[in-house]
């Protein structure tokens, strides 16, 4: 069996390279995966906090000392535009360790790439 022009050209593209990341606030992880994709890498991969993985907003008493501090908090469309502020949504292979709030987390990224002319179906990760 023959295989796709899709496939080689697949074949032929470079490792994936990405690193697991977020911390503090969505402006300073912005801030390091734009460093990091300033120096090679060439994917994201999102490391949120425990109260953004377990869904509790931040302003809970269950979250209290925990914000920020595992990974980025993210709980709000505003902080998913700022965490993914300059880069480009359509060229960025991301991928996110989530739990519960997957489902949530998906529709902020896909709305926040939406808004930059970016289909669901260009989206990779």
């Amino acid at each position: 069996m023959a295989e796709s022009a899709d496939k080689a050209i697949r074949r032929d593209e470079p490792w994936l390279m990405r690193t697991y990341s977020g911390h503090s606030t969505a402006k300073a992880s912005n801030e390091l995966y734009r460093t990091n994709l300033g120096k090679g890498q060439t994917g994201l991969s999102i490391a949120f906090d425990l109260p953004t993985q377990t869904g509790y907003d931040p302003d809970s008493l269950m979250a209290t000392g925990e914000v920020g501090k595992v990974g980025v908090p993210v709980s709000h469309l505003g902080h998913m535009r700022t965490l993914l502020d300059g880069i480009p949504p359509g060229q960025m292979n991301t991928s996110m360790t989530i739990n519960a709030p997957a489902a949530w987390m998906l529709a902020l990224y896909v709305a926040n790439a939406e808004e930059q002319g970016v289909a669901p179906g260009a989206l990779r990760g």
